[in-house]
């Protein structure tokens, strides 16, 4: 037998003035041999966090019923057109009885321990004098990394400029601005901005300079013009199937530019009265989309396997009147009022309908012989229950195929309360990284139930 097909370097990536657009895994890249049996082409793994600030509304987020015959709750009702990707958890808890459960920082609490394990200390309560440990997702980039151009990707809906100075209980707003934790002394930023973002993952003119932005802006300029010759030269030597890849990929990059700078050129217009900068779009739901359009790129191009998102900061007050929700949302998670519940529900829903544009966008977004959502393990929950924000009963749900690590249409529940890290020492030996112990986990999480 001869194989004559030539394979594409699996990091091909075209340049141009300023720019790099990495290419999403087409079937050029596998090679010729491993083309005849595409079973045998090991799939990527992808992990991902969805994260939502301030708890939820518990009763209308846990189902009723368990294992396979558990019925959606309104919160994820808009979740059913992937019920069979969904894996329901009940019951995990951050340390009910021990020190995060006492911890003055009840919000800084919650999001950092989330992924870290550890509790905002009494000694990191102003600037930068703060400490936790390595973040799970952290552990999970330095080792999938070692393949991508950027190890991971931390974003969120919300500024966090004030992560200097003081928040909850007089810690640092730090400890409520980020999920992510390189290191116990080393928190990752999360960025909110959408044209940061795209800069990051494909550059722009080497330079973030205000009064050089606004020239690239007025000059309209697109990322792929400055590559559009190499474009060519690529396409020309595809099959059809890569060639119908590489020409959806391509436009979603181009979307995605033209709404960043269809977003930047109304910065000067009034906004409405959501905790939001300017310079993004000026809805949640626009600006959360075009953050999930920018995550499916990341993943299509193999620029990172991992991304943390942060909905909202933990604290957030942002209010939502163009679902009818005006209320501050950590206001309204305080009060008990029949109003207050209907607009929290109604928040915690308008959440769950953009995580579901996400997963359309993933489960149709072709990834070697399946979608990216069957390659990808998401985290879809928060740190915290409801009310007075209790560091149990936590609501969780994972999404995706996991590359065949996972399996959904279950709801489990977990009586014994586990704390959270024995979920994260189950997923990261999923991922091939088996280690005997974690932050403060008690063994591993059983997802066979």
């Amino acid at each position: 037998m001869i194989i004559t097909r030539k394979a594409l370097p699996r990091r091909t990536v075209l340049r141009g003035i300023g720019a790099t657009v990495a290419l999403p895994l087409l079937d050029g890249m596998v090679p010729a041999l491993t083309a005849l049996s595409r079973t045998a082409a090991r799939p990527i793994q992808r992990f991902g966090v969805v994260y939502v600030p301030n708890g939820v509304v518990i009763d209308k987020w846990t189902p009723a019923l368990d294992g396979a015959a558990f019925e959606l709750t309104p919160i994820l009702e808009p979740l059913k057109p992937f019920r069979d990707r969904l894996l329901i958890l009940t019951g995990l808890t951050q340390n009910k009885n021990g020190l995060a459960a006492k911890s003055g920082a009840v919000h800084g609490r919650c999001a950092t321990k989330y992924l870290t394990g550890a509790i905002p200390r009494p000694f990191g309560q102003e600037g930068n004098d703060f400490r936790a440990d390595v973040s799970m997702d952290q552990l999970l980039a330095a080792e999938l990394g070692r393949e991508t151009q950027l190890g991971s990707l931390e974003l969120s809906l919300e500024s966090g400029d004030k992560g200097a100075g003081t928040c909850d209980g007089g810690y640092s707003c730090t400890y409520s601005h980020t999920l992510s934790w390189r290191g116990p002394t080393t928190p990752l930023p999360m960025e909110h901005n959408p044209r940061v973002v795209f800069e990051r993952m494909f550059g722009d003119g080497g330079s973030t300079d205000p009064a050089v932005r606004a020239v690239r802006l007025k000059s309209n300029r697109s990322l792929l013009d400055s590559v559009v010759d190499k474009i060519g030269e690529v396409r020309r030597g595809l099959g059809p199937s890569d060639a119908g890849k590489l020409t959806e990929y391509l436009e979603a990059v181009r979307d995605i530019e033209r709404r960043i700078q269809r977003a930047e050129e109304q910065m000067d217009r009034e906004l409405p009265a959501f905790d939001q900068p300017a310079g993004v779009p000026a809805t949640f739901a626009e600006h959360a989309r075009l953050m999930f359009d920018l995550q499916v790129l990341a993943y299509q191009s193999d620029l990172t396997r991992v991304i943390t998102f942060m909905v909202g900061r933990e604290f957030s007050s942002r209010t939502y009147p163009e679902i009818g929700a005006p209320g501050g949302h950590h206001p309204l998670s305080h009060e008990h009022s029949p109003e207050s519940q209907r607009q929290l529900a109604a928040i915690n829903i308008h959440h769950a309908e953009q995580v579901a544009y996400y997963l359309d966008r993933l489960r149709s977004t072709p990834d070697g012989d399946g979608s990216l959502l069957d390659h990808v393990l998401l985290y879809y929950g928060a740190g915290m229950c409801e009310g007075d924000h209790q560091p149990w009963n936590l609501p969780m749900v994972l999404v995706g195929g996991g590359a065949g690590q996972f399996k959904g249409g279950r709801h489990l529940r977990y009586p014994s309360e586990p704390p959270l890290a024995n979920l994260h020492l189950a997923v990261l030996e999923k991922f091939g990284m088996r280690l005997d112990k974690i932050h403060d986990s008690t063994g591993r999480l059983d997802l066979s139930a």
